[in-house]
């Protein structure tokens, strides 16, 4: 199984790219927006997914493993095959699609050609409880400061902890986000994870939400 490949940007393509490898000519499919950092006759390397079928072997191209890891929950969609998944990662960032999802923005995910209103309100109902921590990569950390409405919360990777655990516990990654938002502004920059999940509970319990998530 190929995990990655580094060598030289023989030849670009639509939504396609080789890469020569000592001397071997590796045929990747990839989105626009990963083809559109690489240049012909400059290294590169770029993280693979291999599709194995009866009728070929194909490799898919990414810039990073977070970009990779989102293609392979993507697919997993009834509806969003390869091309498909691709399309919507040419025109979102991993960030801008767990934004989507977590908030229910069909519009945004319909940028994607091949995408109708119907398929994307499967993404966004088959993958709102399966983003976890896929959800807060580093933009989206960011991001909840910005929610925070300028008070001092604790540290990304903090919020990140605890919104995961929220979510391993059951409640959806809108509902563990911003409650997880909320109680570290209350409870400032010195919060341990801990306390942003206790926190987070309580604010949860009252209303008794997370049956409601889960339905």
């Amino acid at each position: 199984m190929i995990a990655r490949l580094k060598g030289i940007v023989d030849e670009i393509g639509d939504g396609w790219v080789v890469i020569d490898v000592n001397g071997v000519g590796y045929l990747v499919f990839a989105s626009g927006r990963t083809l559109g950092n690489l240049v012909v006759g400059e290294a590169t390397m770029v993280f693979i997914e291999t599709n194995v079928r009866e009728d070929h072997i194909h490799l898919y191209g990414f810039a990073d493993a977070l970009d990779r890891d989102w293609f392979k929950l993507l697919t997993t969609v009834q509806g969003v095959g390869a091309k498909v998944g691709l399309a919507l990662q040419g025109v979102l960032s991993p960030d801008e699609v767990s934004r989507a999802i977590i908030s229910g923005d069909k519009t945004a995910i319909t940028r994607a050609p091949g995408v109708g209103p119907k398929l994307a309100s499967r993404i966004i109902s088959e993958l709102k409880d399966k983003v976890g921590s896929l959800a807060l990569g580093q933009t989206l950390q960011a991001e909840i400061g910005g929610r925070a409405s300028g008070g001092a919360v604790g540290a990304p990777s903090d919020i990140s902890d605890a919104v995961s655990a929220l979510v391993n516990l059951g409640y959806s990654p809108s509902q563990a986000l911003g409650v997880v938002t909320e109680a570290s502004v209350e409870l400032g920059e010195g919060a341990t994870v801990g306390a942003l999940i206790k926190a987070g509970l309580t604010k949860l319990a009252p209303s008794d939400t997370r049956m409601g998530g889960r339905g």
